[in-house]
């Protein structure tokens, strides 16, 4: 859902902007530079509190608190928000990236669902982290051509039910173990036969939140034109909860 405009959100936005360019400057965080310096990827990059405020600055709240206590509940202790950052000529091939991996990033808005994990040398998929909902803040005013995220419309019930049915013959106790890679991949493909492909396009001040579920990725920068500096910059939440993967998958 998209979260209209508040203005003490657009408040927040030109504070974490600030905070934002001296995260992606850090040589401590160069290590978020990616896929040939195009992608900032920028996990824990912002240097907020629990209440998400920055730089001594007003706690995140507003609209997309309301919109998130009327579906979810309190607002939980936040964590250092991840930082987004896309330059012009993304994507480009991740450092050890297959050409499979790196065809499916450029044609596929390298689309995932947060929190199921390639873990082990084998790279097989497991629950990893379980987050509540994926609230993105935009920094900066871009086009559409300019990487935006995308989902994927209903993903996530379609994605709820194949991992259900699939862990549904383990103890629940076990889910987190279980080996969820040809499901996932299976329904990822699914997904993208039978569900629209839903560019997400939003300014400073306004806000978007996600179902922790849905299917989602970035899509290419494909304006033809573009100064220097250009880049695309977004704030991301996405809290994990302390519950089992069986109330994960179904809670609302």
């Amino acid at each position: 859902m998209k979260i209209p405009f508040d203005a003490g959100v657009l408040g927040w936005a030109g504070i974490a902007r600030k905070a934002g360019d001296v995260a992606m400057r850090d040589p401590a965080l160069s290590h978020w530079w990616v896929c040939e310096k195009t992608w900032f990827v920028g996990v824990d990059a912002l240097p907020n509190d629990g209440r998400g405020a920055l730089l001594g600055g007003v706690p995140l709240g507003g609209a997309p608190q309301s919109a998130i206590e009327a579906l979810y509940g309190a607002l939980p202790r936040l964590h250092k928000a991840q930082l987004s950052v896309v330059r012009p000529g993304y994507p480009k091939p991740r450092e050890g990236e297959s050409a499979a991996a790196f065809r499916y990033r450029e044609n596929r808005d390298a689309a995932h669902v947060d929190g199921i994990k390639a873990l082990g040398p084998d790279r097989r998929r497991r629950v990893d982290e379980r987050h509540a909902w994926i609230l993105g803040l935009p920094l900066t005013e871009n086009t559409p051509e300019e990487a935006p995220l995308v989902v994927w419309e209903g993903s996530h019930e379609i994605m709820r039910a194949a991992l259900q049915a699939a862990l549904l013959p383990y103890p629940e106790t076990d889910w987190q173990k279980v080996d969820i890679t040809d499901v996932y991949q299976t329904t990822r493909r699914r997904i993208f036969e039978s569900c629209p492909r839903v560019p997400v396009c939003a300014k400073p001040g306004e806000a978007y939140l996600l179902h922790r579920l849905c299917l989602h990725g970035v899509a290419p920068w494909s304006a033809e034109s573009a100064p220097e500096n250009a880049l695309r910059m977004v704030a991301y939440f996405r809290p994990n909860v302390a519950v089992s993967v069986t109330e994960w998958l179904a809670q609302p």
